[in-house]
């Protein structure tokens, strides 16, 4: 397997079925344990590599195809990133619904990002499903000090 494949498919977590979507989004979750900080520095370098990634593997097939995962798992850390330090499983479960909720169900802008061409539309709308989930984390968070 290419470096480019590995990194795509999270080391061939993007091939498990059913859902490798949700499968890579649940990958990632133990980085909740790193702090906001740490799950931020993760998404960023999940972002870097999943684009570099992609752009390296063969233009063939479906624009986006569902092995590869590494893009959910850029968003959901993102989404992580927006948990308070030391938040408990329930606000990492409730990162993880609402990420794959935004990712699944595509609202705008997601939607537009997802029609976007090359790597750039196969990671950015992803991203953008974890920023919206990190943007109503944060949003609760401040409503509900201690909530999360």
């Amino acid at each position: 397997m290419s470096a480019a494949m590995m990194v795509a498919t999270l080391g061939g977590i993007g091939r498990l079925r059913p859902g490798p979507g949700t499968w890579g989004s649940l990958a990632v979750l133990p980085a909740a344990l790193l702090g906001p900080a740490g799950a931020l520095l993760l998404a960023a370098v999940a972002a870097v590599a999943g684009w570099l990634a992609v752009r390296a593997l063969p233009a063939d097939g479906p624009q986006d195809p569902g092995w590869i995962v590494v893009d959910e798992a850029a968003g959901m850390l993102l989404a992580l990133a927006a948990l308070p330090a030391g938040a408990g499983w329930a606000g990492v479960a409730l990162a993880f619904l609402l990420f794959r909720a935004f990712d699944i169900l595509k609202p705008w802008p997601v939607s537009w990002a997802d029609r976007q061409e090359g790597a750039t539309g196969v990671m950015l709308d992803d991203i953008l499903a974890g920023a919206m989930a990190a943007a109503v984390l944060l949003a609760l968070g401040a409503i509900a000090p201690g909530l999360l």
